[in-house]
């Protein structure tokens, strides 16, 4: 659980939210498989070959990152609703594009990608960073009558591995067990009703993945597979039908088939990064997410389909900045920018971007004032409620805003150098042209993959589309 009560709303709410959760996934267990549509699809020619979503868990705040307004420095006496900005704007090597001071590496690779600034979010009433991430992550308001496939899953379902050894889907940095809200963060993070082997591998410490990839230790190569194999005939006669259906059990022997494979493959050697060069290696490590950035771009290079990399979402940590903003981002700041810079560059080096799709982007982003957006019902849950700056842990954008947000986009037939859409200068930061959706930011990122935004599966006799009810549009401005 979290730091907040458990007789605070807040978690009332997240507990009613686990538990339809819950109910949901047992139902998809249960239940029959998933049929794709009878109807002709046409797939759009894709423009990319692999995506890396690079995750700023917990609400990255635009206006202290890609959107910067106007900047007034910490004084003690400055009125709270004075304050746009707590970072002054650089330039960037695009003339139109100026972005947060601290941010200096990309900065000098924003002419290789896209900047969205008018990503717009639904008001979900009480704003729970699990529910906008499962939102964003799946492209359906939880909790549903099925477990909704992360975006992930959706790739690997469709259009399957690149490389037959390396899993479709890979998962690095989020700790699952032994975190705050970790259950609700396990919610989206899975194959959803397509079954285990189509949902992640995950790494959540990315200097140990080469041990995710070997025998566990002491026990040689032929003990192992004698022990997979019993496990597997052990799942196979185990009569739990009640629980999980024949689909469900066929995908968890399949992913297990999968994980044997990679255990016996030479390709396993990507999962090791002390084996990157020093200087790269120093590179890429800023953080544990630094780390992150460094193994995706080997698991990409050696055939993986999907990866994302996560700052890491726990409760009032990273880009949770409910208090000391400031001071967090800036702590944020030294550790993204090099990482997610020579991530671009190295891919762009090795003649990858131009068929990888890298995403940068957050739940929703953050304001010194205001909670939700104009108009919402959502309780105010900033730590400091006062009018005036006091001491430097009240200086920082500590509030949820879901009015607007930012999105990068890198290679994968993305444009170069372009800017997208505009957000007002005064607060609330409303987009003012060009918004986009997250079914439009879906069908995009899913056209991009060769995957039309119709794309739909029949689940308990209902249909379930890649982006929901089938309506999400492909920004085609973002498209080169």
């Amino acid at each position: 659980m979290s730091a907040l009560d458990l007789d605070q709303p807040e978690s009332l709410a997240r507990r009613d939210f686990l538990k339809r959760l819950s109910a949901a996934s047992l139902a998809t267990l249960s239940g029959s498989a998933p049929r794709a549509s009878a109807e002709a699809i046409t797939h759009p020619t894709a423009t990319a070959d692999a995506c890396i979503v690079i995750w700023m868990a917990g609400g990255m705040a635009a206006p202290d990152t890609w959107d910067p307004k106007r900047y007034l420095p910490f004084k003690v006496g400055t009125k709270v609703a004075d304050i746009l900005s707590t970072f002054p704007a650089i330039d960037t090597c695009v003339d139109q594009i100026k972005i947060c001071q601290g941010l200096e590496n990309m900065a000098k690779v924003m002419d290789r990608g896209t900047l969205i600034r008018t990503h717009t979010l639904p008001d979900l009433g009480s704003i729970l960073h699990s529910r906008h991430q499962y939102h964003w992550h799946t492209g359906y308001v939880p909790p549903q009558t099925v477990a909704a496939p992360h975006i992930g899953a959706w790739m690997s379902k469709v259009i399957g591995p690149r490389n037959p050894v390396i899993p479709a889907f890979i998962n690095i940095g989020q700790r699952l067990e032994g975190v705050g809200e970790s259950e609700e963060v396990k919610a989206f993070t899975t194959g959803g009703f397509f079954g285990n082997e189509h949902g992640p591998m995950n790494l959540p410490y990315p200097e140990e993945a080469a041990l995710a990839v070997r025998p566990p230790k002491g026990m040689e190569p032929a003990r192992f597979e004698n022990r997979n194999r019993f496990f597997r005939k052990l799942l196979d006669q185990t009569p739990s039908r009640d629980k999980m259906g024949d689909y469900q059990q066929e995908s968890m022997l399949r992913s297990l088939e999968n994980a044997h494979r990679l255990l016996n493959s030479k390709d396993r050697s990507a999962f090791d990064i002390t084996l990157e060069p020093r200087e790269s290696y120093d590179a890429y490590n800023t953080s544990r997410f630094g780390q992150g950035c460094l193994l995706a771009r080997r698991l990409v290079e050696s055939g993986a389909r999907f990866v994302e990399v996560t700052t890491e979402y726990v409760p009032f940590l990273n880009f949770d900045t409910h208090a000391n903003g400031h001071t967090t981002m800036e702590r944020m700041h030294k550790e993204i920018d090099a990482p997610i810079a020579r991530l671009i560059l190295d891919l762009e080096t090795r003649g990858l971007l131009d068929r990888t799709l890298v995403i940068v982007a957050s739940e929703f982003s953050r304001d010194m004032i205001m909670e939700g957006k104009p108009g919402s019902t959502a309780g105010d849950q900033a730590g400091y409620q006062g009018d005036t700056i006091k001491e430097m842990t009240h200086y920082g954008q500590h509030r949820h805003f879901t009015a607007s947000s930012s999105v990068l986009m890198f290679g994968g037939g993305m444009k170069r150098g372009h800017l997208h859409g505009a957000t007002a200068e005064e607060r609330p930061f409303l987009v003012t042209k060009d918004p986009v959706t997250i079914p439009d930011l879906h069908a995009t990122i899913m056209t991009a993959m060769g995957i039309s935004p119709k794309t739909m599966f029949e689940v308990e006799k209902r249909p379930f589309y890649v982006t929901e009810d089938g309506k999400g549009q492909a920004v085609r401005d973002l498209f080169a």
